[in-house]
């Protein structure tokens, strides 16, 4: 009797690559008579499309599945105009920094003066009525020269604290970068690369502690989890009050205006 024998092939299993999501898409959607910054952000664990108003910022989310096409989102989008544009008329009023107004600086108001005589400056002085900046040089470069005393400021206030906060922590910065991102205030790559939105110097400086604290806890907890608030509040004691303040004051400070 002969017997048989089966000879199996073992193969070894192809190993499944998980797909990268695809980098987020930054554009541009008109409607209601103004063109709003849109953000696309595919998400493998979305099961269907999502829309995000961000006050802040003042622009739109969309965050979907894996493989939707951009025709799909403009449809999604044309569906939802209607809940678009009742959203935008509760938005704060966008003021432009112009002679007159008043700009925060670390929290304090500020007139803003406009005096042609001199080259292009930016002069702090009390006077009577109250704290006072006064820019000289072009008018039409009044906005531009505000908002780079601002990013001065912000220098100045977060570099010294941010190293301070990592040391306590054992943490290393790899660089810290000044940008105008409406759509946060502040975010930390896993390298250690931290960034701010340069706003913030607009803000009292408590404000400032507790987002240059938030951004450095993160190089030890990339989360939000109950260990990473347990050392934000061990860096900054006024983490609460401090979340709260700018959850309810930031939008103000992201709508105004510094373009000519």
């Amino acid at each position: 009797m002969r017997i048989a024998y089966t000879v199996a092939m073992i193969l070894p299993l192809k190993k499944t690559v998980a797909r990268r999501p695809a980098a987020p898409r930054e554009e541009a959607y008109a409607v209601g008579g103004r063109t709003l910054p849109l953000k696309v952000v595919e998400h493998p664990r979305a099961t269907r499309l999502t829309l995000r108003f961000d006050s802040a910022a003042g622009g739109l989310r969309v965050t979907i599945p894996p493989g939707i096409r951009p025709s799909e989102v403009d449809r999604f989008l044309a569906r939802h105009e209607g809940w678009i544009t009742a959203r935008l008329s509760k938005l704060p009023d966008r003021p432009k920094m112009r002679p007159g107004v008043k700009m925060p600086l670390k929290g304090v108001p500020h007139l803003v003066l406009h005096e042609p005589g001199r080259r292009g400056s930016v002069v702090r002085e009390i006077s009577a009525e109250g704290p006072r900046l006064i820019v000289h040089g072009e008018r039409a470069h009044l906005p531009r020269r505000l908002s780079d005393l601002l990013k001065k400021e912000a220098r100045a206030h977060i570099e010294p604290l941010a190293h301070r906060h990592a040391s306590a922590i054992g943490g290393r910065i790899k660089a810290i970068r000044y940008k105008d991102t409406r759509s946060r205030w502040g975010s930390c790559t896993a390298d250690g690369v931290l960034s701010f939105s340069w706003r913030i110097a607009m803000a009292p400086p408590a404000i400032i502690d507790y987002l240059v604290a938030h951004e450095v806890a993160h190089l030890a907890e990339m989360n939000h989890g109950p260990k990473f608030w347990k050392l934000c509040k061990e860096l900054c004691p006024d983490t609460p009050k401090a979340k709260d303040w700018l959850k309810r004051n930031g939008a103000a400070l992201q709508a105004i205006e510094f373009e000519s």
